[in-house]
């Protein structure tokens, strides 16, 4: 049996495109996956088919069919995972380099999923078989901090506090070229490439994407940076960072074609994540240090002059 929600269009999200509509509506639900449902019929307005990019008028009434997720069985698996904190709410992780966050087509096993199944009793199932607990997510090749939702209520908490950009998120990243200035603030809408669309991009109907940077330590031909994301758009430093012509070392999506360092990946981590517990009401921050990939190719740049 599949969920069904109704939303009436208002003054304020008039002209708004529908995708972008619902997918800040529906907190777990990403604007890709809004797009889908549009194709497959489920979404209609005024009990009528549309189309992702139509523009809400007053009082539109928007019916969606929300399917029940496919029945997949997720294995648990025996694979070492470091666990900062845990309780019966939340679990935070230090993700290394290389690990996929949740399974998906082709890919159902050695995620970080799959680990945790092993390691925790219960995961949130707001999100279904295939991302029970996933809240937020980072890159296969970005490390760092992660918090996983262990139920609903706690899922559900956490997904808002992201929604309003509540949550405290610091990376630390390494950049091509010499970044100029100590501070300064990207505020550039962020969607989906026009004809790569497995890549995202700076574009005009984007949605709204905002990061802090300062300069750490710069070295002859690179940078080394703290980003801080005010919203959470999908790789939104790597583009970003691209943007304004200081990709990061290693990117091989957004990065320079000719990498100089023989990386697995972007240099990018996710060193503090910051939260308000979602039973107790007490904010919580966790930091996780720099991998050795990183700290050996941050010396290695000290060296050349």
């Amino acid at each position: 049996m599949s969920d069904g929600k109704i939303f009436i269009v208002n003054q304020e999200d008039v002209g708004m495109r529908i995708d972008v509509f619902l997918s800040d509506k529906i907190v777990d639900m990403s604007r890709s996956r809004i797009q889908k449902l549009i194709e497959e019929e489920k979404i209609i307005v005024n009990d009528k088919i549309t189309k992702s990019n139509y523009k809400l008028r007053l009082n539109d009434v928007i019916k969606v069919e929300i399917p029940e997720p496919v029945k997949l069985e997720i294995q648990a698996e025996d694979i070492d995972i470091d666990i900062l904190y845990e309780d019966d709410d939340v679990v935070v992780v230090n993700k290394p380099q290389g690990m996929v966050v949740h399974p998906a087509a082709g890919n159902y096993t050695g995620t970080l999923v799959n680990a945790l199944l092993k390691k925790c009793k219960s995961l949130s199932g707001i999100n279904g078989v295939i991302r029970p607990g996933i809240v937020h997510r980072i890159d296969k090749d970005t490390s760092g901090v992660l918090v996983v939702a262990k139920n609903d209520l706690a899922h559900q908490n956490l997904a808002e506090q992201i929604k309003e950009h509540s949550v405290n998120r610091i990376y630390i990243a390494l950049t091509e070229g010499v970044v100029k200035e100590d501070y300064g603030t990207i505020d550039k809408p962020i969607g989906r490439h026009p004809v790569l669309r497995k890549k995202m991009a700076v574009v005009e109907n984007g949605r709204r994407a905002v990061t802090h940077f300062k300069v750490l330590e710069r070295f002859k031909e690179n940078t080394l940076i703290q980003a801080k994301l005010e919203t959470g758009r999908t790789h939104q430093i790597r583009v970003h960072m691209a943007s304004i012509g200081h990709p990061l070392v290693g990117d091989p999506v957004y990065g320079y074609k000719k990498q100089k360092y023989k990386l697995q990946g972007q240099a990018l981590h996710a060193k503090t994540l910051g939260f308000v517990h979602p039973r107790t009401g007490e904010y919580m921050e966790f930091s996780a240090e720099l991998p050795e990939y990183f700290t050996d190719l941050i010396e290695k740049l000290r060296k050349i002059t």
